[in-house]
């Protein structure tokens, strides 16, 4: 019975943590003059608070499987949200691809110029010298 307890109560201090930082979130992107989405900011909080070890891991662990292991079913909500504005998005789909595909380029040359850049560094702080 108390291991069976220690389980629940393990569970549920995972999710009021979680919780918790997702509604932190909501409050301070409500008083941001900028719209960045309130479960972005509180998963933000939430890697700031594991990162700088002001709460262990093992708090939201329990947690944080659970949700993982059924994500694919807590995207059917959003799918089928999507289904509903098909109309919109066949109307906007040649924007939609573009700034895809520019955004990806954009990210692809910006990451293979920065990792250049720091292979250079790298290899003229070791003597190495390019083949």
């Amino acid at each position: 019975m108390r291991n069976a307890l220690l389980i629940v109560w393990q569970y549920l201090r995972a999710f009021v943590i979680i919780y918790l930082c997702l509604y932190a979130g909501r409050g301070v992107s409500a008083l941001l003059p900028v719209s960045i989405p309130g479960s972005i900011l509180g998963m933000l909080a939430l890697f700031l608070l594991l990162s700088l070890r002001i709460m262990p891991v093992d708090w939201v662990k329990p947690g944080c499987s659970v949700l993982i292991r059924y994500m694919a079913l807590l995207f059917v909500p959003i799918s089928v949200g999507v289904m509903n504005d098909v109309d919109i998005l066949t109307a906007q789909f040649g924007p939609i691809v573009i700034s895809c595909v520019v955004s990806t380029l954009i990210v692809l040359v910006t990451i293979g110029l920065l990792s250049q850049h720091l292979n250079n560094r790298h290899n003229r702080r070791t003597g190495v010298e390019d083949e």
